[in-house]
């Protein structure tokens, strides 16, 4: 009999398809979300499924998460504010979702000794320079006047509060730091750079690079970064443990932006536009972003298939699709 597994978020960009991925292993699997930020069309291929149910609900509903996870053996919690753009526009829901939401799911799984794996982010690492960012490097993170560092700060509450339940109750926990997750069905809605430079090459618009564009990024196929996930989930060894997930495959922005028009064969331009316009004055960025990956690559064997030019033409392929069914 196969774990019966609970995914909030489970309407989102990674959470839908992991969804895809327990189902196609024999999990039956329970997406909760509010969709707040997730969409019904990212599982609306899954909803006949008898193995699959859909939950339209929040976290923060006590009543109806603890029903669910009393009949979850795991629970992998996604449901997240995620995004720079929402993070910088609405700091409340990014602090009261992530702290409350992830206590929430931690008090509920600690009732039922259910196993949770917990979302976390890059972003902990804050304005560090140390690369490759290793789990156990120091954070730096920037003012609390300044709100974009508002979402690295509650997901590392997140991460002692996970680490707390599991050493003072033995609760089974596992903590993922994604980097940069990018791949088919993500939306560019809230600051997400790839598929926003590849709707605004498709659709002739300038691509917008904030900054100078010399800040640099890897990026994991959300392909690679589900299976990873669902190794963590049955791998005994990973509880109690953080584990960084992404692609050491480097590029800067600028670079990026370039790559994009260069594969989908657009002539736009590329627009530079100061972060203080983009965002909010004072904004502070990460100037580079990579992962060390030698800790989850040991115990799991985790090394990413997907080459950005890859997952690129992944997300190009998906976002004409998508046009050709707007225009239909």
């Amino acid at each position: 009999m196969k774990d019966r597994i609970l995914v909030t978020g489970g309407a989102g960009f990674i959470g839908s398809h992991l969804c895809e991925r327990l189902l196609q292993e024999g999990h039956p699997v329970v997406a909760m979300d509010d969709l707040s930020t997730g969409r019904l069309e990212n599982i609306h291929h899954l909803i006949h499924q008898t193995e699959f149910q859909f939950v339209r609900e929040t976290i923060l509903n006590n009543q109806v998460l603890d029903r669910l996870t009393s009949e979850a053996d795991i629970v992998i919690h996604l449901a997240a504010a995620v995004g720079v753009k929402l993070i910088v526009e609405d700091p409340v829901h990014t602090i009261a979702t992530n702290i409350m939401g992830t206590e929430a799911v931690l008090k509920a799984a600690n009732r039922y000794s259910c196993k949770v794996l917990i979302a976390s982010t890059s972003e902990i690492y804050g304005k560090s320079t140390k690369v490759p960012f290793r789990e156990d490097d120091d954070s730096l993170i920037g003012s609390t006047t300044h709100s974009r560092w508002a979402y690295a700060t509650s997901k590392a509450v997140d991460e002692f509060l996970c680490l707390a339940y599991n050493r003072q109750y033995n609760l089974p926990v596992v903590i993922m730091r994604f980097f940069n997750t990018v791949g088919p069905r993500q939306t560019g809605r809230y600051g997400m750079v790839v598929p926003r430079f590849v709707r605004q090459a498709l659709y002739g618009e300038a691509l917008t690079v904030y900054g100078d564009g010399n800040q640099s990024r890897c990026f994991a196929d959300v392909a690679d970064v589900i299976s990873a996930v669902t190794k963590l989930a049955d791998h005994p060894n990973a509880i109690g443990q953080v584990f960084n997930i992404g692609n050491t495959e480097e590029i800067t922005i600028l670079q990026l932006a370039q790559r994009v028009l260069s594969l989908t064969g657009s002539i736009s331009k590329i627009e530079f536009i100061p972060y203080d316009d983009a965002y909010a004055p004072g904004f502070e960025d990460m100037y580079r972003r990579v992962p060390s990956i030698e800790k989850i690559h040991k115990l799991i064997g985790y090394s990413p298939r997907f080459s950005l030019d890859e997952t690129l033409q992944r997300v190009i392929e998906y976002e004409r699709r998508v046009m050709q069914i707007n225009r239909q």
